[in-house]
């Protein structure tokens, strides 16, 4: 059995199909109107705001609306706290959907999204994603890696965020795969707290690998404390190591509390099982 798999009721599947298109057809309606304005906006403010800041801050009420869209996902996010919006940090994230990105829009902090080449192809979401000044990285390509590292290193020093996912990729069961290291050695460089975000739910509605959403469930953000780097001098692996304990504990956590409940009441575990 897999993420796809189908525990759930004929009714249930109905609805899901039925929203996945209604969704899909809003969210590029959407984003057509959202993106003309992050286009109107990035002209109008480019002379005094040159980190883009008011360009993300659109981008962040474009994306976290889509999280109250569906009023069953029943959204929630603690810790926004922990991220101060006038000091710069190496934030980092499980990645277990695409609507990864929509969760950490709702933070409402500014960060440069670290992302992969492709996506900068895509319309809409590419064209954004080019107005954002975001960074693109080809996984796989040496150089490509080098001047991530760089063009985050620049930002780091401008004074931006830069949001990062250490896993590198998609996860295919729904649990953390190892860090790579690069984001904490940069973090301990430039002297820079990493503040860890734990998505939980968001593999069930959407994971790598499905074309369908789901339409019941639950999905919970929790900002934890930063990791100093005062704790860590020369040390990335451990800070590596920690964040993963942590995170992985704590996205343990969130699934107790937010055990997925289908609408005929059945619990449906889909974490953890691999994609055969």
């Amino acid at each position: 059995m897999d993420a796809s798999a189908d525990s759930r009721s004929p009714l249930v599947k109905v609805i899901d199909k039925f929203f996945s298109v209604s969704f899909l057809t809003y969210f590029i309606l959407s984003s057509m109107f959202f993106n003309s304005l992050t286009a109107i906006t990035t002209v109008l403010t480019a002379p005094f705001d040159p980190r883009r800041r008011l360009v993300h801050q659109l981008s962040c009420v474009w994306g976290t609306h889509y999280m109250y869209v569906n009023p069953f996902w029943r959204y929630k996010v603690e810790g926004r706290e922990h991220i101060d919006p006038d000091k710069t940090y190496v934030i980092i994230a499980n990645h277990s959907s695409y609507f990864d990105i929509l969760v950490l829009y709702s933070l409402f902090r500014n960060f440069k999204f670290v992302s992969k080449e492709t996506i900068f192809k895509i319309p809409l979401i590419g064209w954004n994603m080019y107005l954002n000044q975001y960074v693109k990285i080809k996984r796989g390509n040496l150089s490509s890696i080098k001047e991530m590292m760089g063009t985050c290193r620049d930002w780091l020093k401008k004074g931006a965020s830069v949001m990062m996912f250490p896993e590198g990729t998609r996860t295919e069961d729904g649990q953390l795969l190892p860090f790579r290291a690069g984001g904490f050695s940069l973090a301990l460089e430039l002297g820079l707290p990493v503040v860890p975000v734990v998505i939980s739910g968001t593999y069930e509605v959407f994971p790598k690998g499905r074309n369908e959403l789901r339409t019941f469930q639950p999905v919970h953000a929790r900002v934890l404390p930063p990791l100093m780097p005062e704790d860590y001098a020369g040390k990335p692996g451990k800070m590596k190591d920690d964040a993963h304990k942590m995170m992985s504990e704590t996205l343990a956590q969130l699934r107790a509390e937010d055990s997925r409940i289908t609408a005929d009441g059945a619990k449906e575990d889909l974490v953890g099982i691999r994609k055969e």
